[in-house]
């Protein structure tokens, strides 16, 4: 593959799996990556993490609202009618962590749809927590994402498509929401990946990837990533590509797919 103008940054809920989480940082410098995400930093000190950054020159590119009892089966709150003042409070939270650790970009999961609730209440709900959150972020200047999950790894999440999370953007009717595009729940939810990534290219505020099925490294599956790739650094993406994917092998030894 030739050499891409992409930015690659390390999932560190993914990569390193063999590590634990605080080695991931050095592992992921070491092995070339300028950026990392992970889902929730919750559980870490924001200076913990913070030196974790510093000491091995790295971007915190993204993380996530926090996502309710991800134990009990909860994957977001973001479309749960009665508990949008504990959305608004993770809100505030996830903002003390980005502006300490310097990120531009927090993603929402709407969350698994709760049984006996109306879609209208639903999309209603979800539309002003995102509503809110796109505007406590935006007087930051940190961009607020929304993200579609494919529903045969996360039945009955409540965005499928891109589709789906283009209209929660405009339900929500604010300008600093874009959309996190991943390659890997695309593909398994409405495929047309090279032309729905043009047409949504200007609405696009991050991209994940791996490959399918088996949601492992780019060259494992069905997805032609020589061509994806190309495509897409040949457009005017400036953006991050998330490596989201289980490592077949030691994560070092599955990086050549991006030369």
């Amino acid at each position: 593959m030739a050499q891409l103008k992409l930015r690659y940054c390390a999932n560190l809920g993914w990569l390193f799996p063999d590590l634990p989480f605080e080695q991931r940082f050095a592992a992921a410098a070491k092995s070339g990556f300028k950026g990392v995400e992970f889902s929730q930093p919750y559980d870490h000190a924001i200076p913990h993490l913070k030196a974790l950054l510093d000491d091995n020159g790295l971007e915190l590119v993204l993380f996530n609202l926090p996502a309710g009892d991800w134990n009990k089966g909860e994957r977001g709150i973001g479309c749960i009618p009665g508990r949008q003042q504990e959305f608004r409070d993770g809100v505030k939270r996830a903002l003390d962590y980005a502006l300490v650790l310097g990120c531009k970009r927090v993603n929402c999961l709407a969350g698994i749809a709760p049984q006996g609730v109306t879609r209208g209440a639903l999309w209603q709900t979800l539309a002003g927590n995102l509503h809110f959150a796109a505007e406590a972020m935006a007087s930051e200047k940190i961009t607020l994402l929304v993200e579609p999950i494919n529903r045969g790894d996360m039945p009955g999440f409540f965005l499928n498509t891109s589709e789906d999370a283009m209209k929660a953007i405009a339900a929500s009717g604010h300008p600093n929401i874009k959309l996190q595009y991943d390659i890997y729940h695309m593909q398994r939810s409405e495929g047309e990946l090279a032309a729905t990534i043009t047409r949504l290219l200007p609405m696009i505020g991050h991209m994940q990837l791996a490959d399918n099925p088996g949601r492992h490294q780019p060259g494992t599956g069905e997805i032609n990533f020589e061509f994806l790739l190309n495509h897409i650094a040949a457009s005017s993406y400036e953006g991050w590509m998330g490596c989201e994917y289980a490592p077949l092998g030691k994560t070092e030894n599955t990086l050549d797919w991006m030369i």
